[in-house]
């Protein structure tokens, strides 16, 4: 498969933050557009061998995860294996006002999309914003990860924000792919106060800490 380019905004004098943002999301959307069923098939697979690898996914009985929007590193071959292995799984739902909620996952079938351009959500119960709580790792989305720990989210903060309820011994782990990992020391993705880092990067090729363990 063609190795798709790396986008990274150009140093423009007094550009906010935010706007170097929004560059950068247009620019890796546009090249997960272009990525085939067939590639995203493959990386689903790939995906779900390597995360589940990871020894705070193994070994975690409660994890916060997500069903992915249509060209992200999908996530369902994964969450059967997590399901499989007897896990207890969390899935985000997304209330009105981007309020923050949970709710089991209980298989596919049981999935459904409550909105236009929202990701499936458990159709069960939803157990309030504390619930992450429960999670000894937290599988979170991306649009690009960077070497020190820099998340690029989607730009709606929702992450940043149910991340508070999370313990902190939890390990937080992004999944994108490969050449949305950037390298902090020559292309570091722009970061505002609030940006929570994450712990690991898992990409279908493999996965790395960004943070060491003991480093919070």
């Amino acid at each position: 498969m063609r190795r798709s380019a790396q986008p990274y905004p150009p140093h423009v004098p007094g550009l906010e933050v935010t706007d170097l943002k929004e560059q950068l999301r247009r620019a890796i959307r546009a090249e997960r557009a272009r990525r085939s069923p067939r590639a995203l098939a493959a990386a689903a697979e790939d995906l779900a061998r390597v995360v589940t690898e990871i020894p705070a996914v193994a070994t975690a009985d409660c994890l916060a995860a997500y069903v992915a929007r249509p060209t992200e590193p999908p996530t369902m071959p994964l969450l059967e294996r997590l399901a499989a292995r007897g896990a207890r799984i969390l899935l985000p739902v997304l209330g009105a006002g981007l309020r923050r909620d949970w709710a089991w996952y209980r298989g596919s079938a049981d999935l459904q999309v409550r909105a236009p351009g929202r990701p499936a959500e458990p159709a069960g119960p939803t157990l309030g914003p504390d619930a992450v709580a429960e999670a000894q790792a937290i599988i979170a989305p991306a649009l690009a990860v960077d070497t020190a720990g820099g998340r690029l989210g989607q730009g709606g903060g929702w992450y940043d924000r149910v991340l508070r309820h999370a313990p902190a011994s939890a390990v937080v782990i992004a999944l994108v792919f490969e050449e949305e990992l950037y390298d902090a020391e020559e292309r570091p993705l722009p970061r505002e106060p609030h940006d929570r880092a994450v712990d690991i990067v898992a990409t279908p090729s493999g996965w790395r800490w960004l943070r060491e363990p003991d480093e919070g």
